[in-house]
């Protein structure tokens, strides 16, 4: 069977199968790993893959399809599993301790109140850094709202800013899972997606959280509506709280900007000691390489943001806030199981033998390339509804076309690739998607108007992206950057 046919009917089954019959994605994932890997007429496996799993293949492809797709969910969960747990938890900490609502109200400080909705736009952006976008959304909306009774106006705008930087950086900045197992599965290096993903998601945040937000509160006026939950007196309330009762602004802040600068600074030193002569002293880049290790980096930020929460609540033993960790490790063992079943499906994918099927497409121009990860991203986030999904998938097909590739054959940095998929993920949300239900219910907005708001937000936020990457990557190839170390 064509590896094309084996692709086209592995995603078609993810569509039908999420979208049609709704069934867990973790177990759509799965069984479409398995099926990629029965259909070919034989599985091709690297060479330096073990032994073992080649023979299996005398037994049955069947047997071998099972096996390898057991083999390569472990190799991803391996990866991914801890840092996922752990920036779950910093979320929640965060959340509890009250250190999410004072960055909040830090950014409404500095950039005064006519400038409300920058301050959401601000605050989303990176709380969704740690934190799941359907969390920030929980946590922000009621601020809108407050902003809005304050205010009198703008409250489109006031959602719309907070939806802008919060789904940007949910698909383009570690370490939420996306993000996360895109950068293992393209095998690049953790610090330089997280260095990119926020300066490439800065542009359309502001164009989209900003301007555009702006143009859709003129076109569409949306009274502010009661919603279940918090009452708009209750909302009142929010803005008025004391701030002597959160945590104060370098604390609250700490757990999101101390991993990204650890992470990103072996990068840094990395690249540095590549550029000059001789390189930097092996100790140096050894430290580094230690310091910026993502589950140290990661640790330190969870124990920071335990710290944060004890300290909030006076009076309470440390062991009395634990329980407030098992609903974010919860969450967390959810998304690890569906990342690790979309890690085994790209796998299988490769296997499959699409890498070689792709050989013209790989050799085409560099826009072609981005294109096609746009696209691939875009269509699967519209058929099925999940970013998550779809930056998954679409990353084990890329690397599919790109794994065994050299920089130097490459017309640019994989980076591009990465980012490229990342904003094809935004490309259109609509009923299928439960941000889009998120944002509707808790807006109290109509279908048809999150339509009209929502989902043209997110698909301005794809297209000036994909603009971004292919100016970007036609002029600045960023070859000098390292690329294909182990994962």
């Amino acid at each position: 069977m064509s590896p094309f046919l084996v692709l086209a009917i592995g995603i078609a089954f993810i569509v039908v199968t999420v979208a049609v019959f709704r069934i867990h994605a973790f177990v759509a994932l799965m069984l479409a790993a398995i099926l990629v890997g029965i259909l070919p007429s034989e599985i091709h496996l690297p060479d330096d893959y073990p032994q073992s799993y080649k023979d299996m293949a005398q037994k049955s492809q069947v047997y071998q399809a099972l096996e390898l797709a057991g083999k390569e969910f472990g190799e991803t969960a391996a990866k991914i599993g801890l840092v996922i747990v752990l920036a779950s938890i910093i979320g929640q900490c965060m959340m509890d301790s009250g250190a999410a609502d004072m960055i909040t109200r830090r950014f409404l400080r500095m950039l005064g109140e006519n400038r409300s909705a920058l301050a959401l736009l601000g605050s989303s952006f990176v709380l969704s850094i740690p934190v799941f976008f359907d969390t920030v959304f929980f946590l922000l909306i009621p601020l809108a709202k407050a902003f809005r009774i304050r205010t009198g106006r703008n409250y489109v705008l006031y959602v719309m800013a907070l939806c802008a930087g919060g789904a940007l950086t949910h698909s383009l900045v570690a370490p939420t899972p996306g993000p996360l197992t895109m950068a293992e599965t393209l095998r690049i290096d953790l610090g330089i997606t997280i260095i990119f993903g926020i300066l490439f998601a800065i542009p359309p945040a502001i164009l989209g959280g900003w301007y555009f937000a702006s143009w859709l509160n003129r076109k569409h006026p949306i009274p502010l509506r009661e919603t279940p939950g918090t009452s708009l007196k209750e909302l009142e309330e929010i803005v008025n709280r004391p701030e002597s009762d959160l945590p104060p602004f370098w604390l609250s802040i700490l757990p999101v900007v101390l991993p990204v600068v650890l992470i990103s600074s072996f990068t840094v030193v990395e690249t540095i000691s590549k550029s000059v002569e001789g390189g930097l002293s092996p100790a140096v880049v050894e430290t580094a390489r230690v310091i910026g290790n993502k589950n140290l980096a990661l640790f330190l930020s969870t124990a920071i943001a335990l710290w944060i929460l004890y300290r909030q609540r006076t009076g309470t033993r440390f062991r009395d806030i634990l329980p407030v960790l098992e609903p974010a490790i919860a969450a967390a063992g959810v998304i690890i199981l569906i990342t690790s079943a979309g890690g085994a499906f790209g796998k299988m994918l490769a296997y499959a033998g699409i890498s070689d099927a792709l050989q013209d497409a790989r050799s085409t121009s560099g826009p072609v390339m981005i294109l096609i990860a746009f696209g691939i991203a875009g269509l699967l986030k519209t058929a099925q509804g999940s970013g998550t999904v779809s930056i998954i998938t679409t990353s084990g097909i890329m690397f599919g076309v790109i794994g065994d590739m050299t920089l130097d054959q490459l017309p640019y940095h994989p980076i591009y690739i990465f980012l490229a998929i990342g904003f094809g993920s935004k490309a259109f949300s609509w009923m299928n998607d439960s941000g889009f239900w998120i944002v509707c219910k808790l807006s109290g907005f109509t279908e048809k108007e999150t339509l009209k708001t929502w989902t043209l937000l997110l698909a301005f936020l794809g297209a000036v992206g994909l603009v971004e990457v292919l100016v970007f990557s036609s002029f600045l190839d960023l070859k000098f950057l390292p690329w294909g170390s182990a994962p």
